[in-house]
Parts: C-alpha cells; sequence; structure tokens
C-alpha cells in the first residue's frame, strides 16, 4: 500500500476526511478518521461560544427589565418569539349557526382573519393586489411599511411568487409570526414554486385562494379553477381546505393556525353559501365527516361526498333521495389529508366498506375521488375547461347539480 496521504474535502461544509491511495492509485479512506476535525478548525469556531453567551445574559438581563416595566408588550413578545398561542385564543372565532345569513367564504375568511387578528398578535399579511376582492384587510391595521412596522397589511403587489417566498421566509423566521397571502385560486400557477417550498420547508403559510371554481361566473374559463385543487391534494405536506360554509371556513383557519410546519391553502368561494345544519368546526379537524344521516346500523342506501359550495347540492339531493324512502348519508370533505390521517375505525364509520353506493360532486377534476367513491361510485365533476357565465347557469350546463346526484344514485 501507498504511503500516500490524501485529504477530501466534502462540498460545503469544513469536514475532512483522511485516507491513503492502495496499489491501484485509488484513495482507500480510513474509517477511523471519518469525519475527522483538526484541532485548529474546532478552536476557531469555538471561539464565538463565550461571546454568543455573554451577548445572551445581556439581552435576558434587558429582556427582564421590559418586562417588569411593560408587561403586556412583553408578553406578546414572548409568544411571538416562541410561538406559544395565547390562550383560548379560538374561542375568538366566529360563531354561525343556521339562521346566519347565507355568505360567500371568501368574506367569511375575511371575518375569521379579522376575528384572529386581534388574539393573535403574529397574523400578518396581504393580497397581490387582491385585497378588496380576496377580502383580506385586517380592518383594524394599517399598512406594514418601513415607517410602520407595527401594522400588518401586507401590500405584495401583483407578484404571486414573491409574495409566497416572502411568506416562506416570514413563517420560517420566528415560530410566532403567521403569515396568510392572497390571490384568485387559478393564480396560484404563478407561485405554485413558492407554495411548493412552503410543503417542502414546513414553512406554515396559510394560503388564501377565492374564485375557487367555476362559479366565480362571467371571468369565464381563465380564471376558472379546474385541476388545481388535486394537483394541491397531491403535494405532500400540504392541506388543502374547500370549506362549506363560515363554521367550516372557521374550521379551517383553527386547523390552519395550529399548523406551523404545515402550510394550508383554503378554497374559498365567490358566490354566497347557506350555513348548513350538521356542518362544525370540530369536523374539520377529521377531514371528513357526516353532517346528515338518516340511516342506522352504519348502512346507508347511498353515501353522497362533497366539498366546499357543492355540499349544499349533496345534501339537497339527499334530501329530494330520503322523500323516496332511501336512507342517504352526506360528508363533507373539507379536506382529504386530514380525513387519510384518521384511524381506520373512523374511516368505517365515516365510509362502512360494506356501502358501495357512493357518489361523489365537485365542481373540478374529478381525478382523486375514485379512491372514495370506490370502483363501484359515481364521481361528478368538471374535467375540462369553464365558460363565462352566471354561476346559477353553468352549474345547470356542467351538470353540477342535485338532479346529477340523483340520477346518479339511481343508476348504482
Amino acid at each position: 500500500m501507498s504511503h500516500s496521504l490524501c485529504l477530501r474535502m466534502s462540498r460545503g461544509l469544513s469536514i475532512v476526511c483522511i485516507g491513503y491511495l492502495n496499489e491501484g492509485g485509488e484513495p482507500a479512506w480510513c474509517p477511523a478518521y471519518h469525519f475527522f476535525l483538526p484541532e485548529l478548525l474546532c478552536s476557531h469556531w469555538s471561539r464565538h461560544i463565550p461571546q454568543g453567551a455573554a451577548l445572551e445574559a445581556d439581552w435576558d438581563a434587558k429582556f427582564a427589565q421590559y418586562e417588569q416595566k411593560y408587561p403586556e408588550d412583553a408578553a406578546t413578545l414572548k409568544s411571538i418569539i416562541t410561538g406559544e398561542l395565547p390562550a383560548g385564543w379560538a374561542d375568538a372565532l366566529p360563531q354561525y349557526t343556521t339562521e346566519s345569513p347565507a355568505d360567500a367564504t371568501r368574506n367569511l375568511s375575511q371575518q375569521c382573519l379579522n376575528a384572529l387578528a386581534k388574539v393573535v398578535p403574529g397574523l400578518i399579511g396581504g393580497s397581490a393586489d387582491l385585497a378588496s376582492s380576496n377580502m383580506t384587510l385586517l380592518k383594524m391595521f394599517g399598512d406594514f411599511q418601513k415607517d410602520t412596522p407595527e401594522e400588518r397589511n401586507v401590500r405584495f403587489g401583483v407578484r404571486e411568487h414573491g409574495m409566497g417566498a416572502i411568506c416562506n421566509g416570514i413563517a420560517l423566521h420566528t415560530p410566532g409570526l403567521i403569515p396568510y397571502c392572497a390571490t384568485f385560486f387559478v393564480f396560484t400557477d404563478y407561485m405554485r414554486g413558492a407554495m411548493r417550498i412552503s410543503a417542502l420547508s414546513e414553512a406554515g403559510v396559510i394560503y388564501v385562494m377565492t374564485h375557487d371554481s367555476i362559479g366565480l361566473g362571467e371571468d369565464g374559463p381563465t380564471h376558472q379553477p379546474i385541476e388545481h385543487l388535486v394537483s394541491f391534494r397531491a403535494m405532500p405536506n400540504m392541506l388543502m381546505f374547500r370549506p362549506a360554509d363560515g363554521k367550516e371556513t372557521a374550521g379551517a383557519y383553527k386547523v390552519a393556525v395550529l399548523n406551523r410546519k404545515r402550510p394550508s391553502i383554503l378554497a374559498l368561494s365567490r358566490q354566497k353559501l347557506p350555513h348548513l345544519p350538521g356542518t362544525s368546526i370540530e369536523g374539520v379537524a377529521k377531514g371528513g365527516y357526516t353532517i346528515s344521516d338518516n340511516s342506522t346500523d352504519n348502512k346507508p342506501d347511498f353515501i353522497i361526498m362533497s366539498t366546499g359550495s357543492e355540499v349544499e347540492i349533496a345534501v339537497k339531493a339527499a334530501e329530494e333521495l330520503t322523500k323516496e324512502g332511501k336512507t342517504v348519508r352526506v360528508v363533507s370533505f373539507v379536506c382529504w389529508e386530514l380525513f387519510d390521517e384518521q384511524s381506520d375505525e373512523y374511516k368505517e364509520s365515516v365510509l362502512p366498506e360494506a356501502v358501495t353506493a357512493r357518489i361523489s360532486i365537485e365542481a373540478g377534476s374529478t381525478l382523486g375521488w375514485q379512491k372514495y367513491v370506490g370502483s363501484k361510485g359515481k364521481t361528478i365533476g368538471i374535467d375540462k375547461f369553464g365558460a363565462s357565465a352566471p354561476a346559477p347557469k353553468i352549474y345547470k350546463e356542467y351538470g353540477i347539480t342535485a338532479e346529477s346526484v340523483i340520477a346518479a344514485a339511481k343508476s348504482l
């Protein structure tokens, strides 16, 4: 064996591996010296330890004085630094009942954001020049600027990718900073790279995406999302919410705020939706849950599942089938990812294996629903581009109706 000494430096790291050249002239690395760090290197970098400790002790002493003088402000700063949410923060979320007036979930989202901003000091965000359409303005705050750092409305401008990247930086900077950003759902095409980095980097950004389907109406196919829901459901470590009403919108925000290492997308409607019986904030945390059921022994004749604005349609179809003597369960699938994480027992309680007569309805691509409806079920959706027309007309034209659900059920 040759006695020539070889040194190998790891790219981007101050790590040295020691070895020798064998008879063939190839390096034979010595396991005993793998990741060996010379003392000179260790001492060079370690010189900062006592300096840092002194600086930290000085900061702690100053903060203790600040805490005594300004206890409320200190508590707020501490919660932002540590990421610990204030006690009872979720109680500030709006409460909705079936008597609450129908409204677009984008408007209900704004109510949730403004309620949370009063109790969650690290909530900060804005829109890509669409605040009046996305409904993301925090009404009690002004614009975050160089001279007004205490404000919390960020004017990102028409730069969706930059907006997402900025929010990633905010989320990763400090645990208690909770950034949100907004645009039309279809414009996620311009910021998908930043959103993927959110998921990859475990940055808990909240993406407020309005105008979530053909229901946006006359803006037409350039603005109507089709494949977007399923594309984000396919993205690892991303929560894709599509709430059906105010209770589910509030529930989605509760889950999104709690998930600091997993970004969330809220797909929200432009059209008004009623507050449905059976929906709940708590149910959202399960991802998919039963909102109505007239069956017994977990054996309905049909299971109709849906999300967002189409849950109302599913409920109407169930009511008509019930009048014909059928037993029908309606399941709101507000977040597939959360449902998939539930126990097998819970999944069986919602989607019993023995019941194969299943129908899904969603104003978007049908891709992916097969894993829930099964090989004997029916999927109702849109697998082509949209069109420019008022929401009621285009829903009828594309078959996103209670009549379509009823016909599908009777064909099973």
